[in-house]
């Protein structure tokens, strides 16, 4: 069974940090790409950070770039997602997703909420 836990938001005061993690289970780990996507109360889902597991190439849209970081620990089938410098507007529910060529599979979510 293919399971992608995400893990470890919560409340963070403005320029505040957490860290999220991305446990998964019953797939070739090496075999995908991670992407953190995130969604705000009435907005759409994005995707905001992406890894390629198997050379750790990685990506981030211009509003986090800087501040987040995305790394892996393949010994653990684990992606994670750093979050430094938080900001309200980082308010939202956040989702990991594996991806190959043939399938996608996500998480449930994990609430993040900044306070100002």
């Amino acid at each position: 069974e293919v399971q992608l836990v995400e893990s470890w938001g919560g409340l963070v005061q403005a320029g505040g940090s957490l860290r999220l993690s991305c446990a998964t289970s019953g797939f070739t780990f090496d075999n995908y790409a991670i992407t953190w996507f995130r969604q705000a109360s009435g907005k759409e889902r994005e995707g905001i950070s992406c890894i390629t597991v198997s050379d750790g190439s990685t990506y981030y849209i211009d509003s986090v770039k800087g501040r987040f970081t995305i790394s892996s620990d393949n010994a653990k089938n684990t992606v994670y997602l750093q979050m430094n410098s938080m900001q309200p507007e980082d308010t939202a529910v956040y989702y990991c997703s594996a991806v190959d060529w043939l399938n996608t599979y996500w998480g449930q979510g994990t609430q993040v909420t900044v306070s100002s």
